[in-house]
C-alpha cells in the first residue's frame, strides 16, 4: 500500500509541476478540435500568417485547428481571452508587438500580462512595418510626403489597425523622430482599415507589410519607407527609413504562437516542434516571403526574451509620446 501510495503522490506532484489540468499528455493530444484565437479581424497581416499556420498545423496534429478572429481594442480583447482560456493546449492564439508590445504601456487596465499570463510557443515570422498613401494624397516619395506634411500639419489623417497597436505606435514614433503631425483614426484591425485607405476615405496608413503588399504591387497603394532594417526583395525599389536619414527608425512586427500561462510542457514542446517544422519547410517559407514576411520559428525561451525587449522598447515610445487610452 505504501509503494502505491508513493507512486500516486509522485503522480499527483509530476502533474502539478507540469502545470497539467486532468493530468493531460502529449501523447494523446489533441483529441478533438484546437482553436486558435487571432486577435484582430480577417484581412490583415495577423489573420494572414496565422490561418497559413493553422491551416498546416492540423495534418501533424491530426485535429482541425480552427481560427476564431476576435478583433477589437487594439487585440486586447481576443489577447484577453487567450490568457483567460483552459490551459490544455486546446486554445492557443497568435500574439503581436500590438498585443504583448505596445498595448502593455498604453492601456492603465491591461487584462493580462503579456509576461506572465502567456506560454511562448514559437515566434512565426517577422514583418517590416510601412508607410503607404492612397494615389490621390499629393506625394509620391518620403521627400514629398514630409513637405507636404510640414506644410499642412493636422491637416491628414493615417488609419492604423487600432489605438495602441503597433500602427498607431508605430506612426506616433514617425512623427516624434520626423517633425510631423497626423491625426490618428484607429480601426477593429488592419483589414477595416486598409478597405478605407484603398477607398481614398482615410490617405495614410502604418501598415504591416503582409497586408499591403498585393495592393502596393497593383498601384493601388503609394509605398513611401519601410520601418526595416534592410531593403526587401519583394519591394527593391522602396527604401528604408533609415537610408532615408531616420537612423533610429526601426518597427519591425511579429507574429508568434502562444498559450494561456500554465499549459503542460510537453505539449508545449509538441506544438513547438511541429511548427518550427512547418515555419522552415520549403513550402512554408514560400508562402511567408511572397506575403511580406520572414520565418522565425525559435525556441518558447528565444520567444519570451523577444517579448520581455519589446515592452521595454515601446514604454519608451508611449511615455515620449504621451499615449494612454
Amino acid at each position: 500500500m505504501n509503494r502505491r501510495r508513493e507512486l500516486l503522490m509522485s503522480m499527483a506532484a509530476g502533474a502539478v509541476a507540469g502545470g497539467l489540468p486532468g493530468w493531460a499528455h502529449a501523447d494523446g493530444y489533441p483529441t478533438r478540435p484546437v482553436k486558435m484565437v487571432i486577435p484582430f479581424p480577417p484581412g490583415g497581416s495577423t489573420d494572414i500568417v496565422g490561418r497559413l499556420l493553422a491551416t498546416r498545423l492540423s495534418e501533424p496534429l491530426g485535429q482541425t485547428v480552427v481560427v476564431e478572429n476576435r478583433g477589437g481594442a487594439g487585440g486586447t480583447i481576443g489577447a484577453a481571452e487567450i490568457a483567460r482560456a483552459t490551459p490544455d493546449g486546446y486554445t492557443i492564439g497568435i500574439a503581436t508587438v500590438s498585443t504583448c508590445g505596445t498595448a502593455p504601456n498604453i492601456y492603465p487596465k491591461l487584462p493580462y500580462d503579456p509576461i506572465k499570463d502567456y506560454q511562448t510557443i514559437t515566434n512565426i515570422a517577422a514583418v517590416p512595418g510601412i508607410i503607404v498613401v492612397h494615389p490621390s494624397f499629393p506625394a509620391r516619395n518620403f521627400a514629398e510626403f514630409i513637405k507636404v506634411l510640414k506644410a499642412n500639419p493636422g491637416r491628414y489623417n493615417y488609419a492604423s489597425s487600432g489605438a495602441g497597436g503597433v500602427g498607431h505606435m508605430g506612426m506616433e514614433m514617425f512623427k516624434i523622430q520626423s517633425g510631423t503631425f497626423m491625426t490618428h483614426i484607429g480601426y477593429r484591425g488592419a483589414g477595416p482599415a486598409l478597405t478605407d485607405v484603398l477607398a481614398g476615405n482615410v490617405p495614410i496608413m502604418w501598415d504591416n507589410l503582409s497586408s499591403s503588399l498585393p495592393y502596393i504591387k497593383n498601384g493601388k497603394l503609394i509605398a513611401i519607407g519601410l520601418a526595416y532594417d534592410e531593403r526587401i526583395p519583394q519591394l527593391p525599389d522602396v527604401p528604408t527609413f533609415i537610408e532615408l536619414g531616420m537612423k533610429d527608425y526601426e518597427a519591425t512586427t511579429w507574429y508568434g504562437l502562444i498559450g494561456p500561462a500554465g499549459m503542460p510542457k510537453d505539449i508545449v514542446a509538441k506544438l513547438n516542434a511541429e511548427s518550427v517544422k512547418i515555419i522552415h519547410s520549403n513550402d512554408f517559407k514560400a508562402r511567408l516571403l511572397d506575403s511580406g514576411a520572414f520565418p522565425i520559428g525559435d525556441t518558447p525561451e528565444h520567444f519570451a526574451a523577444t517579448i520581455a525587449k519589446e515592452v521595454v522598447k515601446w514604454k519608451k515610445v508611449a511615455d515620449y509620446a504621451k499615449v494612454k487610452l
